[in-house]
């Protein structure tokens, strides 16, 4: 038996690459959109592709299942459960092989065999695959998709949070808790294979360790410690979860009801010509991923900051829709990193890319105000919009603060009053640039405070301390 994890760093996402070294077939669980590296791995291996399966209905990524249907031919495999409202429809519309499996079912990808289990709380229909090869009774590993992490599991907010379904989180966290009474009675030797790590916002403090035990997540994981009592385990797991990016829940819908394939990543091309420039940034969104200070000081009209790293997702996914046409202001050596944070949620429409140094022609470029701490208290009276998570304004913010999450910003909109300028701040000064970017786009009149929440805190501690 071949296993390998193959890890996106930027969404902090897992899939895991599963192959019979004696039939030459193999399993992709939870694949992204942008499949070539699977299909190269399990080359490399001399494997072929003949399943993928999911977990469950992803709301942080699209799902690579339909595009390796359609590029190998694998056979996929979906979860039954789910209820009418997240159960899948797209393999209606589809020529892909489809099994729909649930509880106790088991399929074969050469000589290992795959069981089922049926793990809700994350989501309704979420499943996890117990891995054995076939000539053994006890299974190697334990495939949990979001339902354990790393001393953390699944979050059970997000059909409320992200999807919008209200009502639903007390009892998809009392789901969770019983699917981890079950978890707790599983041999303490099963390989634990999550489908996320450390940065991901599929929970609130998934360690960086690639994977565990059982034995291991029962001894040290701080929700586990609290199966014994159902209260105190839904009160932890309600309790300080991060406002999710506003692209979650087109992510459900898409992986849900079905997402464009892509027949391999996109290749805009390079806009050189400066007037066209131009006229193509008035009709679509740039999306500039250079470093802050660089953008600060020029960059064109309508502009969000997204950089090609983990952030991506948290800015561009929650200041981008999916119907926009997209201009990257991108180095060439990050140009495919770019693409690649693009497509993997689901912003397909990229028109061309510009390399930085085109924009030193550029003469109607903008700036955006930046004010340091210091600069800020010798201000009369300013009005402070606070962009950080809750639980991080809870511990401590500027007085008279209102506060909105950079990721939930443009659904609440209608709490930031256009007519006053306001002072963004975040802890250190990236996301409230994200969100000056945006709200300038909109029409608002913002300030980024430099340094963020911990720069003011510090310099007017040291003030007071003279």
């Amino acid at each position: 038996m071949f296993i390998t994890r193959i890890y996106d760093e930027d969404l902090s996402q897992a899939s895991w690459l599963i192959g019979c070294q004696a039939t030459k077939e193999a399993l992709v669980i939870d694949p992204e959109r942008d499949i070539a590296r699977y299909i190269d791995a399990a080359k490399h291996e001399g494997l072929r592709i003949t399943a993928a399966a999911e977990t469950h209905i992803h709301a942080d990524f699209l799902s690579g299942s339909q595009e390796l249907a359609h590029a190998t031919g694998a056979k996929v495999y979906l979860s039954k459960h789910g209820g009418d409202d997240w159960a899948y429809t797209w393999p209606s519309n589809s020529d892909a092989h489809v099994a729909f499996v649930g509880e106790g079912d088991t399929f074969m990808v050469g000589n290992i065999s795959v069981t089922v289990v049926h793990t809700p709380g994350h989501t309704p229909e979420h499943v996890c695959f117990l891995v054995n090869d076939k000539n053994t009774d006890e299974p190697i590993g334990y495939a949990t998709g979001d339902f354990v992490f790393v001393g953390d599991l699944g979050r059970p907010d997000l059909l409320e949070t992200a999807a919008g379904i209200e009502g639903v989180m007390e009892a998809s966290a009392k789901d969770l808790h019983a699917s981890c009474v079950r978890f707790m009675e599983m041999e303490d030797y099963v390989q634990v294979w999550p489908a996320h790590g450390a940065g991901s916002a599929c929970g609130k403090a998934l360690g960086a360790v690639p994977q565990s035990t059982v034995g291991y997540e029962k001894r040290t994981s701080p929700p586990l410690q609290l199966v014994g009592e159902e209260t105190a385990f839904v009160e932890y797991m309600l309790d300080g979860q991060p406002e999710p990016p506003l692209y979650f829940e087109r992510m459900k819908r898409m992986n849900r009801d079905g997402c464009p394939i892509l027949n391999g990543t996109p290749l805009p091309i390079e806009i050189t010509n400066t007037e066209e420039l131009t006229e193509l940034a008035t009709k679509s969104t740039v999306i500039d991923t250079r470093p802050w200070q660089e953008v600060r000081d020029g960059h064109l009209p309508g502009t969000i900051w997204s950089q090609a790293n983990g952030d991506f997702h948290r800015f561009a996914g929650s200041f981008v829709s999916d119907e926009e046409e997209i201009i990257f202001v991108v180095s060439k050596e990050n140009i495919d990193r770019a693409l690649r944070n693009a497509i993997r949620i689901g912003l397909d429409k990229i028109v061309g890319w510009v390399n930085p140094e085109t924009l030193q022609s550029v003469s109607t470029l903008e700036t955006m105000p930046e004010i340091s701490a210091e600069q800020f208290e010798s201000l009369a009276e300013a009005h402070v919009l606070d962009v950080r998570r809750l639980p991080e304004y809870d511990a401590g913010h500027i007085e008279q603060a209102i506060n909105v999450a950079h990721t939930r910003l443009l659904d609440r909109i209608d709490e930031v009053d256009p007519s006053i300028p306001y002072i963004v701040n975040c802890h250190g000064g990236s996301r409230s640039a994200a969100a000056c970017m945006a709200l300038r786009r909109k029409g608002f009149e913002v300030t980024n405070l430099a340094g963020g929440y911990s720069g003011w805190k510090k310099y007017t501690d040291a003030c007071l301390a003279k």
